[in-house]
């Protein structure tokens, strides 16, 4: 009897709980404004993606990279004339949530286990 009614509870509890939404395929294409604090002030950076290129508007400069989807919620950003070798480093991006006009994801350095969330918004 007390299996039986761990077991109901186990399937009740498993029917309420649903994955959070994903509409990665959304978010592949547009222009898109994420903000981050950087020395205790909001940066705020406007980028434009199409599948393969993305193109990063921030503190009035203009960098170029290079976008590899691996999946339709995963893809590598890596700038296409580093100026630094910090800047050669690829970074993984992962699309954690999707709502109708934003998207929460997290991001680390290839390779590198310290991730980082944010959330990015899709004004065009």
């Amino acid at each position: 009897m007390k299996q039986l009614l761990l077991a109901t509870l186990v399937i009740v509890l498993n029917s309420c709980y649903s994955a959070p939404e994903r509409k990665c395929a959304d978010f592949k294409v547009g222009t898109f404004e994420f903000e981050t604090e950087i020395d205790g002030k909001i940066a705020k950076t406007k980028f434009v993606r199409n599948d393969s290129i993305e193109i990063d508007y921030y503190q009035n400069k203009i960098d170029t990279a290079s976008i590899q989807w691996i999946n339709d919620c995963e893809y590598i950003v890596k700038k296409i004339n580093p100026k630094s070798i910090a800047e050669q480093k690829a970074v993984h991006i992962k699309i954690l949530t999707t709502k109708k006009n934003s998207y929460t994801f997290e991001y680390s350095l290839v390779g590198k286990t310290n991730k980082q969330k944010g959330e990015a918004f899709k004004i065009n």
